[in-house]
């Protein structure tokens, strides 16, 4: 998300609080409601809520003396004012600070004008006119997506049409003051005469593209699981990507109190995660004031996160060293699909580094040069195959051999499909290959079938002749997960084109078809990956892969991909163990926060396959 600058605290409103009277802020009221009247609240078996009343009060120039909240829509469902509803209890309070001033200067970045205000709670309100009435649902669809961007924000008033309400501006709180309001009074009146127009809340809706095809993807995927168990009668298994107990930690600051008894507690529980899937310190400072609000907060202040952070890190990856590292004479098996494979069907052939990435670069022209005209003639599959020999070629870089013996789950998270699906593609891609991928051994066991990777000798003439190109080989990066794989092998020919390609230019060298290549280029452009100038297209350079498949959500979905692998893996080991093996080793042993796999950010954008096999 565009970075903000600070929203304006409750110290810095105080001066406003002193000439603005609640009943002077009340007077916004009929311009924020989407109807002419309020509720009033009143506590209810325990909890504060705003019932429908028979004959609800019109709004006047008179402040109500309790608690009252308008509704959100109108009596036609329609919307004439967007309510952000952060809350404190979705987020700790320094979260929702540091929400209110991100998405402020989100909106304003958009060219939004909105107004503020904050409640004695700590809670925060932003507020954004519409010059038209927006319909119930694409208000929902809005909100929900900029609740993506924010932790903190509640979008359940937008979810009710009959009953979804908000205090404004100088309501009463229940536990007593009022909503005081930030923005200056006469320029909260401008904003709500002159309202966001039709193009402003256009191009708040490009903004949120990621976010916005997120949610329609989650809620197709919800429709089809409900679809799945009606005619099955088995419930779904909920998506819990993004939703681990740490994961929540770090981003809110709310922990289980039942399992940690303190802040302290909480936080560290949240580093020694980090620090079993692979994070850095530098990483984790980084994200503090990105992705990682939570966190921060359960520091209290700066000061003291400057303090405490560099000693806390130091414990966790002793803590993660002491309790990952296998007891002497155990077997050093791997635990998940993301741990550094060690061949174990060709122990004895060795290679040289130099000479692992010369035959690298070797294979890659034949590749481009022969293969990717070869496979492009099958179709969809031989989509995937071409993907799955650049896979193939990024593992032989990043591991330095050319024995392959990866378990089928490891590619499988590397191209973001499914292990079945890679089970069929590799006997496919060895008969393809045409002498470059031969297998060696069969799986068995905890084995993977074993794979050798050569350059046969009618290709070592074509492979000379060919200069060698620049840049990285991927197999998907993480981003491509929600974009697909002809984005995939477009972005790549951008990428390594020896010059900026036209349109046509990409057609001839992916082999794929004109409107597939048009469909990607646009999907690309709109996230601005891509850019194009006189007929050229070229990349975006200031725009991070990793954060926007952060905020498509494929970062999430790998996370639930591998952690669903490894206890796939934990159950097949479990039953090797049982019938071929009396006991586990210590490190194979089920531990439930591991699972709650979370991969590490990559600004550089390091290839998938290299950060996954390397995090473990």
């Amino acid at each position: 998300m565009v970075p903000v600058a600070a929203a304006p605290s409750t110290t810095d409103a105080a001066p406003s609080a002193c000439q603005v009277t609640p009943a002077m802020a009340w007077s916004l009221a009929p311009l924020i409601a989407g109807a002419p009247t309020y509720r009033m609240g009143r506590w209810i078996k325990g909890r504060f809520q705003y019932p429908r009343p028979l004959n609800p009060p019109r709004i006047t120039g008179s402040l109500p003396r309790q608690p009252a909240a308008v509704p959100i829509h109108g009596a036609d469902g329609s919307v004439a004012t967007l309510c952000l509803d952060l809350d404190t209890s979705k987020a700790l309070r320094g979260v929702v600070d540091d929400d209110a001033r991100r998405l402020g200067d989100f909106l304003e970045s958009c060219g939004v004008r909105y107004i503020a205000d904050y409640s004695p709670s700590g809670g925060r309100h932003l507020y954004i006119p519409l010059a038209e009435r927006m319909e119930a649902p694409a208000a929902r669809e809005l909100v929900e997506a900029l609740a993506r961007t924010a932790a903190s924000l509640d979008p359940s008033p937008h979810q009710n049409v009959t009953d979804g309400c908000i205090r404004v501006p100088g309501s009463a709180h229940k536990l007593g003051g009022h909503q005081i309001l930030v923005t200056p009074l006469n320029e909260a009146y401008d904003v709500l005469r002159r309202r966001n127009p039709v193009h402003v809340v256009a191009a708040l809706r490009r903004a949120l593209a990621p976010e916005l095809k997120r949610e329609r993807e989650l809620k197709a995927r919800a429709a089809k699981m409900a679809v799945q168990a009606t005619a099955t009668g088995v419930s779904p298994v909920p998506f819990g990507g993004s939703q681990s107990p740490l994961r929540l930690a770090a981003r809110t600051g709310l922990y289980d109190t039942a399992r940690y008894a303190s802040p302290s507690e909480g936080r560290i529980a949240v580093l020694n995660h980090f620090a079993a899937c692979g994070w850095t310190l530098d990483q984790v400072r980084l994200e503090l004031g990105g992705q990682f609000p939570g966190l921060a907060a359960l520091y209290t202040h700066a000061d003291r996160q400057e303090r405490l952070l560099d000693k806390e890190w130091a414990e966790a990856c002793r803590w993660i060293q002491k309790t990952g590292t296998p007891s002497p004479g155990k077997r050093n098996a791997r635990i998940n699909d993301t741990s550094p494979p060690v061949p174990t069907g060709g122990g004895g052939r060795t290679s040289s580094k130099a000479a692992i990435h010369q035959l690298v670069n070797d294979l890659e022209n034949v590749l481009y040069a022969v293969l990717d005209h070869r496979l492009k003639e099958r179709g969809r599959e031989g989509l995937s195959l071409r993907l799955l020999l650049r896979a193939v070629l990024g593992y032989m870089r990043t591991m330095e051999t050319d024995l392959l013996d990866v378990g089928c789950r490891t590619f499988a998270t590397a191209l973001g499909k499914h292990h079945g699906t890679i089970s069929r593609l590799l006997p496919m891609l060895e008969q393809a290959s045409d002498g470059i991928l031969t297998k060696i051994a069969d799986a068995r066991g905890r084995n993977a079938d074993t794979y050798v990777i050569q350059l046969p000798q009618h290709f070592e003439q074509l492979a000379r002749e060919l200069s060698w190109r620049s840049g990285k080989i991927h197999g998907i990066r993480p981003v491509f997960r929600a974009l697909g794989d002809v984005a995939a092998l477009v972005y790549e020919s951008i990428e390594r084109g020896r010059l900026s390609p036209t349109t046509a230019a990409i057609v001839r060298s992916t082999g794929l078809s004109r409107t597939a290549v048009e469909t990607a280029l646009a999907a690309m452009s709109s996230y601005n990956m891509i850019g194009r100038r006189h007929g050229h297209w070229s990349i975006t350079a200031g725009t991070s892969l990793t954060a926007l498949a952060r905020r498509l959500g494929a970062l999430d979905d790998a996370a639930e991909q591998i952690s669903t692998h490894r206890k796939q893996r934990a159950a097949w080991h479990a039953w090797l163990d049982r019938n071929l093996v009396p006991e586990l080793a210590e490190h194979e042993v089920d531990e439930p926060d591991s699972d709650l796999y979370w991969i590490p950010p990559s600004e550089t954008e390091v290839d998938l396959i290299g950060t996954l096999w390397r995090a473990a």
